[in-house]
């Protein structure tokens, strides 16, 4: 894989993945949208088809990491670090574009959402926060789900079938919904820094009205808590498999 495959990859991979995660939750969270209050299972489930779309997309021209974690993980594995920041660098450009995207596909709903007596908050569309603020408890819940999420996928590496058959994309796709099924509640799963850090980025440089904080102040959990996850699974798997 050359360098200019693997950024256009994850370019379009992480756009894919985001578009459809940040579409799922503009689905069931704004108003005048026909998913409106579908719940968490269909958000959880957006999600996994997200990563489905994009790592089978991406998969022919990168390998369809589309998370800087899974990148970081499997480089403290194998030690290859050569091309960790072009697959970074990709994910980071794909996220933002694909966020951008899902404001345009919910143009209408974002307006109408601004004029509404009570308007549903934006950033939670974009970016993960947490359902109660507790900087430490919120960190550790990170980096657990992160574990959860890359030492698996690095096991999966394990069964030469999964890989040739392109079956892993799709157990994987799976595993994401399990971790929000299980893990989400208490910080939303964000399990990869791209994507809660470029849709924050987008959600801060859109002209959406009434859009509210982009609440800088959190945006660290969700990138160093994936980063600690994903080093802490390259560990164990390292010396465990």
């Amino acid at each position: 894989m050359t360098n200019g495959d693997i950024f256009v990859g994850e370019i379009i991979g992480t756009a894919i993945l985001i578009l459809f995660g940040a579409g799922v939750v503009a689905a069931v969270v704004l108003n005048y949208s026909k998913a409106k209050d579908a719940g968490w299972i269909v958000i959880t489930f957006g999600w996994g088809f997200g990563v489905l779309a994009g790592a089978y997309t991406a998969a022919p021209l990168s390998g369809g990491h589309l998370n800087p974690a899974v990148t970081i993980g499997i480089a403290v594995d194998t030690g290859d670090w050569d091309k960790v920041p072009v697959y970074i660098a990709g994910q980071m450009v794909g996220a933002f574009l694909g966020a951008v995207l899902c404001w345009l596909v919910y143009f209408a709903q974002f307006r109408a959402n601004a004029e509404d007596e009570i308007a549903q908050p934006t950033l939670g569309i974009f970016s993960t926060t947490p359902a109660i603020r507790n900087p430490v408890a919120n960190l550790v819940t990170e980096i657990i789900a992160t574990m959860a999420l890359v030492l698996p996928i690095l096991a999966f590496g394990l069964t030469k079938g999964l890989g040739e058959s392109g079956t892993s994309i799709l157990i994987v796709s799976f595993l994401v919904v399990g971790i929000g099924l299980s893990l989400g509640g208490p910080t939303g799963y964000a399990i990869n820094p791209a994507r809660d850090l470029g849709p924050r980025i987008a959600h801060a440089l859109l002209p959406i009205p009434n859009k509210g904080t982009s609440d800088w102040s959190y945006a660290w959990i969700p990138v160093v808590g994936p980063l600690i996850g994903a080093a802490l699974a390259g560990i164990v798997f390292n010396a465990a498999f």
